[in-house]
Parts: C-alpha cells; structure tokens; sequence
C-alpha cells in the first residue's frame, strides 16, 4: 500500500520535472486530455475539500451556523465563478495565441488580463461588503442566520482579491498547457485552509475562537500564500507577464479583446450558482432545516463530480490550440471522449453514493431531518449529473474557441429552462423530494440537447473548412 502511493506521489511529481510537450495540437487527444485532466483531479479535490472541511467544522458549532453557511455558498460561488469567467476569457485568447504561434501576443494579453482582473475585482469586493446584509436577505436569511452569514462573508470580501488574481493565474497557466503548477498550488492553498480553520474557528492555545468568522480568516491565509505562488510561476516558470507598460491604446484594445470573452464566460459561470441561490430560495419554503440540507448535499455534490470538473478544465487549453492551429476535428474528438466519462462516472458515483450515503451525510449533521433530506437528494440526483457534466465540458470547449456567447447560451438554457423552473414546478408538490426529482430530468434533458448541439455546430464549421 506504501509503495503504491510513493508510485503515484512520485509519477504526480516527475511533471514538475521532466520535460513535457506543451503543444496540444499533435499528441493523441486522449493523452492531452489525460495529462490535463489528471493533475487537476488532485487540485479540485484539495479545493472543494476545504469547502467541506468548512461545513463539517462550522455544523459542530449549531445547525443555524450551518443554516448560515449554506446562505452563503450561492454567493461566493457567484464571486468565484466571476474570477473563472475572467480567467476563461484570458486563456481562451492566450491559448489561440498559442496555438497560432505568436508568442508576444500570448504575453501581452497574459499581463493586461491580469491588470483587467485587479480592477474588476477591487469593485466587486468593497460592493459586496458594503451591500452583504441585503445580498444575504434577498437569498432569505432572516434572524440570527442573517447575522452569522453576514460576519462571515464581511471577512470573506476582504479575500477576494487575494482569490481572483491567483484563479487568473492559474487559467493562464494551464491554457499553454501545464496543468501541473495549477494543480500544486491548490494542494497547497487546501493543505494551508484545512489545517488552519478548525484551529481558527475553535482557538488553539493563545489563539482565540473566532466561530463562524475562522473559516473565513482560514480561506484568506491560505489565499495570500497562492496569491505570490501563482505570479512567481507567471514570470519565472512560463515567463507569460510582461514588464513593459502597454500604451493606452494597446491596454483598451486588449481589455476590449479579452471583455468580448470574458464578459459572457463570467456570466455563463454565474449562471450556475445563481440559479443555485434562487433554488436555495426555493428550499427555504421547507425551513432552515431543509436549507442546510440543501447546502451539505450540494457541497458533497460538487465533490463528487470532481473528474467532469477537471474534465472541463482539461477541454479548454485543448479547444484553444488547436482553433487556433485550425484542427477542429480535435476538439470533436476531445468532446466525445469527455462525454462518455461523464456518463460512466454519473453510473458510478451513483452506486457509490446509494451505499455511502448515510455515513458520508452523518459526519456532518446529527440532524436527523436534515440529514434525511440530504440523503435523499443524494439518491436522486447522482445519476443525472452526467448532463450537468456535458454542459460545463461544452460550454468550456466553446469559450475557448472564443464562442463564448454559445457557452453562456448551454448555461442558460441549462438553468433558466430546465433547472429552475423544474425545481419550483417540484416544489409546488410540497414535498422537498419532488424538488430534487425536477433537478434530475433538468440535468438529463438539458445534456442530451446541449450535446448534440455542440457536436452539429462544430461537425458543421469542419464541413464548411473542407469546402473552402
């Protein structure tokens, strides 16, 4: 058994080392995305496991801290999922640079994203500090709930720009293919976030109890260390920044260039955790109860498809490439492969997750009517989620491609047609169960649309080249 991990540690490790190919335009499709895809299996876990490190410790201090903590998820999802839009939009222009050969292009959109990062982010982060407590009422916190969750995402908007600039980074990173560096740097913000947030949450000899606002305190720590991490890498490993200033028109015509994609990335990205929180709304009709119910399934949900994550993250740099290298028949390749992951995982996370279920619930509520709930959503959804995991894999294919507006659409389409409206057509049963049901089909059908789609429109563009 020691010898099998020192196996993998070690081959995990030897990317740091030994020289790899950086070009996504040649090997087999499958080893690309292999070679993308596994690294960042690793660094999803690390991530997503401090969320759930976060619950578990934060549910042994009351069911209304947890209940406090679930209000809270949608909305820095939302933030979260506007640094991936603004990291989709770099890498995607960065990684057809790439593709294309043009190096000084490459560096030169790298340095001003990051610039354009830095000044969107300082925005949203003073507007959500000063707005928490309405943001947080609109999701239907009420109550000592609304005070808890507004102590903890007060500390939580001082981080986010300790959050975004490295989540830019590391897409940069990753769209000249190295998924490694990434990867390491989650591992490594995770390890810093899981060993210091009980200690900051409960205090630890001359350390005080901080409650609900430890966990917090821990995820900015942990995201200031990254933050150096990921620039150093930038510059000395990849050397993708730029020292030189960009004339003022240079600076507008790259933010515009970027914010044409990067614009509709975000959005797309926020689509997701917005529709989230109007389905958090939505379970609230149940109780508090339901809501931290609601929030322990859906944090060990997005655990539990962590490969179609990685997936989706692995189908972007090779997208961009080879668009760039005009060899579309790759990306339809890649799409396939990733498609039918997607389905053989929702069939084993299911069997998992049918047997697993009541102990992996149980070590975070000893409600039993939230963990009740928990589980049954647990037992409905897994098999489903191989649609959700076709749409973030096409979606990311297309934004990298630059058709970032089609990638918004598959979000859109997904949680606007589907999701919602099934989960309060659900909800009108009066039973939280019906609920879940009408995520279920949401999932499947909008899969199967939004897979067919992808692969017509880019079997069509690859007709009209071979005409040409």
């Amino acid at each position: 058994m020691n010898k099998s991990v020192l196996v993998i540690v070690s081959v995990y490790f030897l990317g740091a080392i030994l020289p790899t190919s950086r070009d996504l335009t040649v090997p087999p499709v499958h080893q690309v995305l292999a070679k993308l895809t596994l690294p960042m299996v690793f660094g999803i876990i690390a991530v997503l496991s401090v969320s759930l490190i976060d619950t578990y410790f934060v549910s042994q201090l009351g069911t209304e801290h947890l209940a406090a903590l679930s209000f809270s998820f949608p909305v820095t999802m939302s933030i979260s999922s506007l640094a991936i839009g603004l990291g989709v939009g770099a890498a995607s222009a960065v990684s057809r640079a790439v593709g294309s050969n043009d190096k000084e292009q490459a560096k030169r959109l790298s340095t001003d994203s990051l610039l354009l990062g830095i000044f969107v982010v300082m925005f949203v982060a003073v507007l959500g500090y000063a707005y928490v407590k309405p943001l947080l009422g609109l999701l239907g916190a009420t109550g000592q709930v609304l005070e808890l969750g507004a102590r903890y995402m007060r500390i939580w908007f001082i981080s986010v720009p300790f959050l975004v600039v490295p989540m830019i980074a590391n897409a940069l990173i990753r769209s000249v293919g190295d998924a490694f560096w990434p990867s390491l740097m989650m591992i490594g913000s995770a390890l810093v976030n899981i060993v210091t947030t009980p200690i900051l949450i409960f205090g630890w000899g001359v350390i005080p109890a901080f409650d609900i606002e430890g966990a917090a305190y821990g995820t900015l720590l942990a995201q200031v260390l990254t933050l150096f991490a990921s620039l150093a890498i930038l510059v000395m490993r990849e050397k993708l920044l730029s020292f030189q200033l960009a004339s003022k028109e240079q600076l507008v015509a790259s933010w515009r260039y970027l914010l044409s994609i990067a614009v509709p990335a975000a959005a797309g990205n926020m689509v997701n955790p917005l529709s989230i929180a109007i389905v958090t709304a939505i379970v609230a009709w149940f109780g508090e109860k339901s809501v931290a119910a609601f929030g322990v399934a859906t944090r060990i949900e997005f655990f539990a498809v962590i490969p179609m994550l990685a997936l989706s993250s692995a189908i972007g740099p090779l997208a961009g490439q080879n668009w760039g290298a005009y060899k579309v028949q790759r990306i339809i390749d890649g799409l396939k492969i990733s498609y039918w992951v997607c389905m053989v995982w929702a069939l084993v996370l299911s069997a998992f997750l049918w047997f697993t279920g009541p102990f992996i619930v149980g070590a975070f509520t000893d409600d039993g009517e939230v963990a009740a709930q928990a589980l049954s959503y647990l037992r409905i959804i897994p098999l489903s989620v191989w649609g959700y995991g076709i749409v973030i894999v096409a979606a990311a294919a297309f934004n990298s491609i630059g058709k970032a507006k089609v990638g918004l659409g598959f979000y859109v389409v997904r949680s606007a047609l589907f999701y919602v409206p099934l989960s309060w057509l659900g909800a009108t049963f009066a039973q939280i169960d019906y609920a879940f049901f009408g995520i279920a089909v949401a999932n499947v059908v909008s899969g199967v649309a939004i897979g067919w789609y992808s692969l017509w429109w880019l079997n069509h563009i690859q007709a009209k080249e071979l005409q040409e």
